[in-house]
């Protein structure tokens, strides 16, 4: 979320983008958007909002090697607080509608500064003082574990979707239900992909629909977390569907997501 200019830190911007493309090459979950609401502008307000929740917790990863490799130092420090403060104002006393930008900023902040964020708690206490509370609870809850490996990065992903939810709720706020609108990729291990469907996963038709086209969706949820794992097109009126059902539950996991052309990773 906070930008810090190609000119004046090339190396620290390169490769930090580079390190969200090994990422996926090296196997970690990916995000995707295949549902619509309806509403171009609401798309894609939930798919920003689900990509940025998605990378604050990819940081963890991509910071940290950034600083193994000594790419993060002071200078570059500074220079990320001040684009904290390009990106959101104090909160005004009156109150606004900036909570849910300026909570994502702190949080993807104290996932860039790590311990190191104490040093600026009491200013962010006092600029920042409902935001920065609100993401301090985010934040306990997707360092409760490590995000390192992609099943623990997709297991912290998860989490945060249904804690932010949470926040907005509090605030009063709609809330983002990622956990349906956002499909993320598996992770599973050899023995989840050789069970049935039916074992790892539920399957429910959605009011929402397949994007760019007029057909509604079935999301298929995991067991395990009750997030979007995959979706499939609503059935033509010549099948059908309590057939169709059963043959899709008694596949295999590997054989239906191989099918769907839905990329998983495998958990070692």
């Amino acid at each position: 979320m906070i930008q810090v200019s190609d000119l004046s830190a090339p190396n620290y911007t390169a490769s930090h983008e580079l390190i969200h493309v090994l990422m996926t090459l090296r196997g970690f979950p990916q995000v995707f958007f295949p549902l619509t609401t309806g509403d171009t502008k609401l798309d894609e307000q939930l798919q920003m909002l689900g990509t940025e929740l998605f990378d604050i917790v990819s940081h963890f990863v991509v910071v940290s090697e950034q600083r193994k490799h000594g790419l993060v130092d002071d200078e570059i420090e500074s220079m990320y607080l001040k684009g904290i403060y390009k990106t959101i104002k104090p909160e005004p006393k009156d109150g606004d509608d900036q909570q849910t930008l300026r909570s994502l900023t702190l949080l993807d902040a104290m996932v860039f500064f790590g311990d190191k964020v104490a040093e600026h708690e009491d200013k962010f206490s006092q600029d920042f003082p409902i935001s920065y509370e609100a993401a301090k609870k985010l934040y306990a809850v997707i360092t409760a574990k490590p995000t390192n490996s992609p099943f623990a990065l997709r297991r912290n992903v998860v989490k945060l979707f249904k804690a932010f939810d949470e926040q907005l709720k509090a605030w009063g706020l709609p809330q983002l239900h990622n956990t349906e609108f956002t499909t993320v990729s598996n992770v599973l291990s050899e023995r989840q992909l050789g069970l049935s469907v039916r074992q790892v996963f539920e399957i429910f038709h959605s009011e929402l629909k397949i994007a760019n086209t007029d057909k509604r969706a079935y999301v298929g949820f995991n067991k395990n977390d009750d997030q979007n794992s995959f979706v499939i097109e609503e059935l033509n009126g010549d099948v059908d569907s309590a057939e169709f059902f059963k043959e899709t539950y008694d596949k295999t996991v590997k054989e239906l997501l191989e099918e769907l052309k839905m990329p998983y990773i495998i958990r070692e």
